[in-house]
């Protein structure tokens, strides 16, 4: 039978408006998300923020949407409204257990609600469940946070994308615990949560975006305005307001920077229901105090991982050597960059900071470039472990620098492992400088709380001269150290107080707390250390009506005790729960809730979209990342249709895969059917999983948890693994396919390839537990790239050893999208 096929004219394949999934364009498309608001008041160093998510359903069912969003990481979430049909639902904070299970239940009786929850301290979801055919609701949040101080200048961060990041670890079995296109891993157990689908580049813009915010200088001399990447408008009065020009995207930070001059304050904010309240005690450096800078072991970290193709390697190079530049004769110093290994300028660990070794480390840097994936938590415990020699000089100032974008999924695993040795007298401090534009702060700024240290964010080339400014004066002596608080007339409680630290030049110290009670006179006194000699100033209180203090000393509280818990301190859930529940904010073990009374629907929501997100701006993909999927297929995933061949598709060189039936990629799926539990542990923090079972959080926010909770320390996957090939050899099969697939290459990409194989096959010997032939051949690759190596022998040294330990796997054909059909290791079957 032979069919003819011929061409559509124009006017046959135009597209339906509104038409579903697969459409190549739409005059509205048939994403649910419309609109983006955000509208911010600043009033000296506290900015409060409204933002109000506009949903729309376009098909012709109820529809459930999922949207994955950032949030500046100290914010306070105070309130959660949903509107429809002329109605507002206000929401309630409850434990987060609970709040899924009223959501559940309020969707199966078909009626409209919404939640929201904290996955990340800057990742946030928010689920709209039985939103009706045709129909617009809105979502608002209400938040409250501080700006950050540093020579005379404030700074007001709002991030607008969630960007892809590194997930490290085994697969879990079971069901994902969301809808993303990351599989739940040991290592990242909320993994699919966090990692929304990605927009195609060129898409055209399908979310309309406003931004206005409100400057009002409280009685400070503001003299500039400052902003970064965005294009403004600007209209002065009392207030000054800068507004958004129509026509962002959603794929990149808003940055206000305020000039204006900072003074020492207590403010006193009493509550309303009693003598309780908050106090902020804000205290400027000394101006006549001079430290005595005292040698340094300096431990640098660069990331030269994929996600760091572009501006961001040249900024990050650029970094990196201006803080070598920064060190004397009488200091050590270590550089160590890294992917998915890591890389050193000196084989012997800390080096005296001679001149001759700065310019080989700054040579060093200079010829790095970026590849792999971002394993960070081993450079940070070699880094720890140069710091923390036991025959160190106890005069030495210990400093670890960290440079990076910060775009992985395993935040906790890290903190925990590295927070377990900086804690205490430890004495190590940690700075982080994130370069990005949609950059992980949360995640480093978390690192750099527990070290005691700075997390500076850089956007742009322009912004590096004066970030690094700042971080050079922290890695230098602070003014003033070992600084302790005093009141007078005023009861402070106990256990409330932010991180006191020390006091470096042109940074003032904040630092919030709670008291009970106070007399007429309330003063603290600040108490320290400056240039050997003791030091003390005395700052008197006034009273406040500033109601975010609050909110913002109790997100901070949270935070605080959040990172306790992920150290170890599991008996601190219930008082987490408690002061999230008490004091109105969200945190990671409550949501938001609102469940509108009346019946809309005929039961759960007939289809669920998941939201995706824009590309970052400045990330150079899929051009330059193709080099990420060689260095290391097997932590790397999807972020989208347009990032198959950038994440774990085709290796390089093998012909691309067929474009995608849509310009964009949305997840469905399934409404959930097993009923919410309450939440035992926040998602971050699984029991370790048992042998051959998935133990993480499922569908509706069950966490199941056979057996003992977790100890302090959660294993690296594979450490404590008995010597076995089962548990890896779809690895192995999936490496020697790759493999035949490259055979045609030049040579001299054959023999990179084979060299990054050694560095992944490593891994898979650790997996395993330890196998023999995986190591030696490992070893044997790893010098693939010297021109004496025998290419031919290698190559077939690898086929061969690769095919006897698959038992042959891999040699049946594969089907024609075999990208597709064969699904990789880290995707759930």
């Amino acid at each position: 039978m032979t069919v003819p096929i011929t061409p559509l004219r124009p006017e046959e394949y135009a597209p339906v408006p509104d038409s579903g999934f697969g459409a190549l364009e739409t005059e509205k498309g048939n994403l649910p998300l419309e609109s983006v608001a955000v509208t911010a008041h600043l009033s000296g160093l506290t900015a409060g923020v409204e933002v109000a998510q506009g949903f729309r359903n376009p098909y012709d069912v109820s529809l459930e949407a999922t949207y994955v969003f950032p949030l500046p990481p100290r914010a306070a979430v105070t309130k959660f409204t949903l509107e429809a049909d002329d109605r507002v639902v206000e929401g309630l904070l409850k434990e987060r257990g609970e709040a899924r299970a009223d959501y559940d239940r309020a969707l199966a009786r078909g009626q409209r609600a919404a939640i929201a929850e904290e996955d990340r301290p800057d990742v946030f979801t928010i689920r709209v469940g039985n939103i009706v055919p045709g129909e617009r609701v809105t979502v608002r949040l209400t938040l409250s946070q501080p700006l950050p101080y540093e020579d005379g200048a404030a700074e007001f961060r709002f991030p607008l994308v969630v960007a892809p990041r590194y997930i490290p670890g085994v697969p879990l079995e079971g069901a994902q615990s969301g809808g993303g296109v990351a599989a739940d891993t040991d290592a990242v157990p909320d993994a699919s949560r966090i990692t929304p689908p990605v927009l195609l580049p060129g898409f055209p813009n399908p979310v309309r975006l406003s931004l206005a915010t409100t400057v009002d200088p409280a009685g400070l001399d503001l003299r500039e305005i400052r902003s970064s990447l965005h294009t403004l408008d600007t209209t002065t009065g009392e207030t000054i307001t800068v507004e958004l020009r129509p026509g962002e995207r959603l794929d990149r930070d808003f940055i206000l920077r305020l000039a204006f001059d900072a003074s020492t304050s207590l403010a006193l904010t009493p509550d309303d229901e009693g003598q309780e309240g908050t106090f902020t005690l804000t205290l400027t450096p000394p101006a006549d105090a001079a430290a005595t800078p005292a040698p340094r072991d300096v431990v640098l970290l660069l990331d030269r991982s994929g996600s760091m193709t572009g501006w961001k390697m040249v900024a990050a190079r650029r970094a990196a050597a201006r803080i070598v530049d920064t060190l004397t004769a009488h200091d050590r110093l270590a550089v160590l960059a890294f992917d998915h290994d890591v890389n050193r300028a000196f084989t012997g660990g800390l080096v005296a900071a001679s001149d001759r070794n700065r310019y080989r480390a700054v040579e060093h840097l200079s010829r790095l470039d970026a590849r792999g994936g971002t394993e960070i938590l081993a450079p940070m415990e070699e880094a720890l472990r140069l710091l923390g020699d036991t025959d160190r000089d106890p005069n030495r100032d210990r400093v670890m620098v960290l440079v990076t974008d910060g775009q992985v999924g395993n935040e906790d695993e890290i903190v925990e492992r590295v927070g377990a040795k900086i804690t205490g007298d430890s004495g190590i401090r940690i700075h982080a400088v994130g370069i990005d534009r949609a950059v992980n702060a949360g995640f480093l700024g978390r690192l750099a709380m527990l070290g005691s240290g700075r997390c500076e964010l850089v956007e742009s080339e322009d912004r590096l001269d004066e970030a690094m400014e700042h971080i050079h004066r922290r890695i230098g002596s602070p003014l003033v150290t070992d600084l302790t608080l005093s009141a007078a007339d005023l009861d402070l409680v106990e256990d409330t107080l932010t991180h006191v630290g020390s006091l470096f030049p042109g940074v003032p110290l904040v630092v919030s707390g709670r008291f009970r009670g106070r007399g007429e006179s309330p003063a603290i006194a600040v108490r320290g250390t400056a240039d050997g000699e003791p030091w003390e100033r005395t700052v008197e209180g006034r009273g406040a009506d500033a109601p975010a203090a609050r909110a913002v000393w109790a997100r901070a509280e949270l935070r605080r005790l959040e990172d306790r818990y992920t150290i170890g301190e599991r008996e601190l859930e219930a008082r987490i729960v408690a002061t999230s529940l008490r004091f109105g904010v969200l945190c990671r073990f409550t949501s938001f809730v609102a469940v509108d009374s009346r019946v809309v629907a005929d039961g759960k929501p007939r289809h669920h979209v998941i939201q995706p997100v824009e590309q970052p701006s400045g990330w150079e993909m899929p051009m330059n990342m193709s080099a990420v999927a060689a260095a290391a297929p097997i932590r790397m995933e999807k972020a989208s249709f347009a990032m198959d061949e950038t994440f774990g598709g085709a290796a390089p060189g093998a012909p691309a895969p067929p474009p995608p039936p849509a310009p964009y990629m949305m997840r469905r799926t399934p409404a959930p059917d097993t009923p919410s539990q309450p939440f035992a542990q926040p998602p971050d923090a699984p029991p370790i999983p048992s042998p051959g079972r998935g133990v993480g959080p499922r569908a509706g926010g069950r966490s199941v948890a056979p057996g003992p909770r977790p100890g302090p320390m959660r294993p690296h996957p594979g450490r404590e693994r008995q010597p076995s090939l089962d548990s890896v050899r779809a690895l192995l099969t999936e490496e020697l396919v790759r493999l035949r697939a490259a055979a045609g290459r030049p040579d001299q990409e054959r023999r990179r390839y084979l060299s990054d194989l050694a560095s992944r096959l490593r891994v898979i010997d650790q997996m395993a537990g330890g196998h023999a032939d995986l190591a030696s051949l490992a070893a044997e690759l790893e010098g693939a790239e010297r021109a004496d190596a025998d290419l031919a022998r290698l190559w077939q040294r690898a086929v061969d050893l690769l095919g006897r330990l698959t038992g042959g796997a891999a040699d049946a054909p594969a089907p024609p999208d075999s990208t597709r059909a064969r699904r990789p290791f880290w995707k759930r079957t």
